[in-house]
Formats: structure tokens, C-alpha cells, sequence
């Protein structure tokens, strides 16, 4: 890795751990004004509030996010799009490139790919040409890579995981995010099978604070650099204080216990 990506990712990751915790806020484009990022700059003001290293956002969210004040936070543009009302929200476009990233002043990017869906051979490209510019320009590359698809039966089975993971490895990401498995056990196939830092997606909204961060520190305890968590940050009761308590377990390696204290739970 060159020194150019390794000051960048020094950026979204906490230098000392090793580790971190992104917060995308992109689903303005697949889900629209959605509960917890109507107002962008105060939503990255509570996750900066509370240590998240990073943020994810689209390109025109970026003047319109600018706090220019506040704690400093990573900002990692995302490239790929589509929407929840597509027939085929499965497949993801390019809509921005690694060149207009870098002029918004971004830490890194990122893009998303579908394993299984019907424009897979098209992200796949995708994927080759954005990490061949990222490697140019040594800005790192966070590959969103999930399973879904006609052939996908479930997109959390742990070998379509650790498939997944093993894919962002391959093709030149720097980070890559998938979704968790369920249990450590199983979590960790798609840990050691990929010699790249991974991290859980949040997925849906959880039932309860608890369930969330017992999902984080499984997916921490089978060997993952951490967690790209939206809605079940930018949605919690707070914000700032649901970011406290997962880098209580993803940087001060705690319980979740521990964590749930942070939040003023027994």
C-alpha cells in the first residue's frame, strides 16, 4: 500500500485500534428524506459528536453536510446509486467518479456491488475501473459487497458472506463491508478468508439498542475492523450516545454490558 492511501486511511480509521466506525448516510438516493438525515449537517454534527470516524455521503450532500465547525469526521464519498423504487434496485450505477471525490475533499470512497443480481457483470467492471483510479490517486476504496439475487437464497448465509468478502479483496478495496452472519462463529469465515479490514453492515432498523451492539461485538470478537451502521445510529433515540457505546466494544475492545451503560442501561 502506498503512503498516499495510508495517511488517507488513517482518516476513517482510529490509527491506534486499527479499527472504525462509519456511519453511511447515502439512502437519501435509494430511500429518499428518510427519519434521522432530513437535516444532513445536524446529523453528521451528533455521530462527529459522539467518535465515529467516518461518514458516508453522496456528492451533493458534501457542500450541503459542511459543518465548518465542530469534530472533525472522515468523509468517504459514495459513488454507486439506485433507488427503492427501481424494478431492479439490485443494480447499482456509477454516479460520481474517484476524480470528483477528490476535488469534494473526501478521505476515500466508496461503491456498492451485488453478487448474484442481474447487472452483476456490470459492477463487477465497475468495481475494477473505480479501484484502478483509486490505486492512481491512493485514496482508499470501501467496497460495499452484498449477495443478492435470483440465486441468492439468503443473502446472510455465511458462505455467500465470506464470498462476499473474499471479493472485495480480490478486486483492489482497501475496506470491505458485508453483511453479519448471526453468530462469531460463522462470521469469522468471512474474516479470514479476506486479508483486508471488514466491517458489518447494520442492515434494517433492530428491534432494541441491545441487539445492535450484541451484533457488533460478535462481528468484533470473529475478527472484524468494525462497523458501517446507519440507520441503527442516525435512527437511535441518540445518536451521539449510540456511537459511544459501540466504540466502547469497537475501540476499548468492552462488553456489551459495558456498552450499554454508556447509554444509561442497566
Amino acid at each position: 500500500m502506498g503512503i498516499g492511501k495510508m495517511v488517507r486511511l488513517e482518516r476513517i480509521m482510529n490509527r491506534s485500534t486499527r479499527r472504525t466506525i462509519i456511519v453511511p448516510m447515502d439512502h437519501g438516493v435509494s430511500s429518499g428524506p428518510i427519519e434521522g438525515i432530513k437535516d444532513i449537517k445536524g446529523a453528521i454534527d451528533r455521530v462527529a459528536e459522539g467518535g465515529a470516524n467516518a461518514v458516508v455521503l453522496h456528492k451533493g450532500m458534501v457542500r450541503a453536510g459542511h459543518r465548518g465547525g465542530g469534530r472533525d469526521i472522515g468523509l468517504i464519498v459514495h459513488l454507486s446509486a439506485s433507488t427503492d423504487l427501481s424494478p431492479s434496485k439490485n443494480d447499482k450505477v456509477l454516479v460520481c467518479s474517484v476524480e470528483e471525490a477528490i476535488r469534494l475533499g473526501a478521505d476515500a470512497v466508496s461503491i456498492h456491488v451485488n453478487i448474484g443480481a442481474d447487472m452483476e457483470r456490470e459492477m463487477l467492471r465497475d468495481f475494477g475501473v473505480v479501484s484502478r483510479a483509486c490505486e492512481e490517486w491512493q485514496i482508499p476504496l470501501l467496497a460495499m459487497v452484498y449477495g443478492r439475487g435470483p440465486k441468492i437464497e439468503n443473502q446472510y448465509d455465511p458462505k455467500v458472506v465470506a464470498h462476499c468478502a473474499r471479493i472485495g479483496a480480490e478486486l483492489g478495496a482497501d475496506i470491505v463491508k458485508v453483511p453479519y452472519s448471526g453468530d462469531p462463529e460463522s462470521f469469522s469465515l468471512a474474516t479470514e478468508g479476506s486479508p483486508i479490514p471488514v466491517v458489518i453492515a447494520g442492515g434494517p432498523k433492530m428491534k432494541s439498542e441491545k441487539d445492535v451492539l450484541e451484533m457488533v461485538h460478535g462481528a468484533i470478537k470473529a475478527g472484524a475492523s468494525g462497523l458501517s451502521i446507519g440507520r441503527n445510529i442516525f435512527q437511535a433515540k441518540d445518536p451521539a450516545l449510540m456511537v459511544r457505546a459501540m466504540a466502547k466494544i469497537v475501540h476499548e475492545c468492552g462488553t456489551v454490558e459495558e456498552a450499554l451503560k454508556v447509554l444509561g442501561q442497566a
